[in-house]
Parts: structure tokens; C-alpha cells; sequence
């Protein structure tokens, strides 16, 4: 980055704004009540991603099964340039950030076209993303973070971001895929809405491929997927004063071709009785029984158009892994 670039004070360039949800949330109670007192019983994904199940999930992308990862990163490795020189974007918010591992090559390519622009890590993590602002901030003088902790499937319109300059909003790691197909909608008409007509969405998914990789990918020979799924349990025993016995629960994922989607399971190995101190309630769980936690949806090029044009979006550009393993998409809204 050249001296030209306009310094940033150190005590600037790595902030923490608490964001509000723009409609009500189920709080985690009401969550379990939906989900666990029903037929099938299911919990939402969010909350694997406590600190340690945040942990977990970055170990599973260096699995040598979990490939969505290591498509992501290279296809941002191979067009990160492109990618900034078709967005010029003075301003990143980032969807879901985590660690901002990925994002990286986004900040190098600004680095080499001698671009500066201002991050906006959008996540629930907040250490998580404290521990990597600080360290982005240390290998590029030039840029600031000012993290956003919050949960964004509550709404965007507390987002405040400048109202000059362009915006790159990043949503990576196939997450989209995480959500039923009217949620997906949703999500992406909020992202539209936030979009003015010179912005850009760079969005993850996941391609349809062999259901033998795809039963892999979730559920590695190290059983770190395993973990990261049993970890909801240990995060119901702590928050609502819950005795699930953990190790009693076995991880299972199997790929649902019709739906094109990998499905999720925590499945009992025993007859058991749960305590829900919280709920002050009890459910029995039977040998066998299975607690749906996840969908992973998998898309093909007709189904990602599809996709985004009920959002009032339109592909501009689309990177794909070789074999068509992944796509990097590139949106904008349409006239």
C-alpha cells in the first residue's frame, strides 16, 4: 500500500458496535420449546457456535473431508484481484465472519491494486471476531474493523454503515445453504434491500456432487464434525439447565437427494429422560430416536439463478471450482 493511502490512528481501527435485531428473535428457550417438545424434534443450527463450537467448526475446515473450505479459499485465492477490481469496494461487511480466514485474500488483493477499505465483521462470535480484527489491523496498516456482534438472521436494517462508498457484502461459506428455502428468500430480499445499485454481493454455495463426498464432507474419520454437532447438547446442559447425557448422542449425516440437501442428526443410543430445568419440563428420548440440528443445501447453476432472481438479484460474475465443486457468485441488484 502506498504512502498515499490515508493513515488510520491505531486506537481507530479496531471497534466493537453491539447490533440490535431489526424484528424479535426466538431466544434459546423458545427455540428448544418449538423444536424439542415436537414431532420430529429438531434445534436450530445457530447454536453450535458458541466460543467452542466456533473453535470446532475452524478445525473442521482443515479436515482432508470437509472440501467446501478449501474450494472457497482457492477460488478466492484465484480471483480475490478480479473480484476487488470489478467491486472497488470502500467498504466489506461480512456476513457471518468467523475467523475472516477466507477474507484475507479479499484484503491482499486490495493490498497489491493499492485500494484501501473499511471491514465490517458481522458475527455472534464476538471474541472471535476481536481476536481476528486484532490481528488483521496488525498485518494491514492500512485497514480498520469495526466489528458488528450481533445475530444477522434477525434483520439488517440496524446495519449502519457510511452512507458514501461502495459496499461488498461477503457471505461465504455456503451458509445460505443452512436455511429452509422460504428463510433463504429472506435473507437474501434483506441483503438486496441494504444493496444500493453500485454495491455487490459475493456470495458461497455449494454445488450437488457425489453423495459419497457429500456424506464425507460432514462427517470426518477424525469426528471433529462429530464434536461440533454434539457441542448444541453441551450448550442446552449449560444455558437452560438441561442433563443431556452428551455421550449418549451419536452424529449422523446423510445426504437427502431429492431436497438436495445433507441432513443433520444427533441420534439417541439409549431410552433416556431430559431434564429442561429452564422449561421446567422433562421429554422422554427413545433408543434410536433423532434430533434434527442441520440442512446443508446444495445448489446447481439453474437453481442458484433461481435463487437470486427471487430476491430481485442478477449474477454478474460466476467462479467456479473445477468440476463445478463450488461457485463464488457475484450479484447485483437488477434494474
Amino acid at each position: 500500500m502506498s504512502t498515499s493511502t490515508r493513515s488510520i490512528q491505531a486506537t481507530e481501527r479496531l471497534t466493537r458496535t453491539d447490533v440490535a435485531p431489526a424484528r424479535p428473535l426466538p431466544s434459546l428457550v423458545d427455540d428448544v420449546r418449538a423444536g424439542l417438545l415436537a414431532a420430529p424434534r429438531r434445534l436450530p443450527p445457530k447454536y453450535f457456535y458458541d466460543d467452542h463450537g466456533s473453535a470446532l467448526f475452524e478445525a473442521i475446515c482443515t479436515t482432508p473431508e470437509y472440501y467446501p473450505s478449501r474450494a472457497e479459499a482457492g477460488l478466492l485465492c484465484r480471483h480475490a484481484q478480479q473480484i476487488i477490481t470489478s467491486c472497488a469496494p470502500d467498504h466489506v461487511l461480512e456476513l457471518g465472519s468467523g475467523s475472516s480466514r477466507k477474507t484475507r485474500h479479499l484484503f491482499d488483493a486490495c493490498e497489491r491494486l493499492d485500494r484501501a477499505c473499511v471491514y465490517w465483521p458481522f458475527d455472534v462470535s464476538a471474541q472471535m471476531m476481536l481476536d481476528a480484527g486484532a490481528a488483521l489491523v496488525a498485518d494491514y496498516p492500512w485497514l480498520s474493523v469495526h466489528a458488528l456482534v450481533g445475530d444477522y438472521t434477525g434483520g439488517l436494517d440496524d446495519v449502519r454503515l457510511p452512507a458514501t462508498g461502495r459496499r461488498l457484502i461477503v457471505f461465504l461459506g455456503g451458509t445460505l445453504g443452512n436455511f429452509e428455502a422460504d428463510d433463504a428468500h429472506t435473507m437474501l430480499a434483506e441483503i438486496a434491500r441494504l444493496m444500493r445499485a453500485d454495491d455487490t454481493l459475493l456470495l458461497g454455495l455449494d454445488r450437488v456432487k457425489d453423495t459419497a463426498r457429500l456424506e464425507a464432507a460432514y462427517d470426518d474419520a477424525q469426528g471433529i464434525t462429530g464434536q461440533f454437532n454434539r457441542n448444541v447438547l453441551t450448550v442446552l446442559n449449560r444455558e437452560i439447565d438441561a442433563d443431556f447425557p452428551v455421550a449418549e448422542y451419536r452424529h449422523q449425516a446423510v445426504y437427502d437427494e431429492a431436497r438436495a440437501r445433507i441432513e443433520m442428526q444427533l441420534v439417541s443410543n439409549s431410552a433416556h429422560t431430559v431434564t429442561l430445568g429452564a422449561l421446567d419440563t422433562t421429554i422422554d428420548i427413545a433408543a434410536g430416536e433423532q434430533i434434527g440440528t442441520e440442512f446443508s443445501h446444495k445448489f446447481t447453476p439453474a437453481s442458484m439463478k433461481t435463487l437470486l432472481a427471487g430476491a430481485g438479484l442478477v449474477i454478474d460474475e460466476h467462479f467456479e471450482a473445477d468440476d463445478g465443486d463450488y461457485s463464488l457468485l457475484l450479484a447485483r441488484r437488477g434494474v
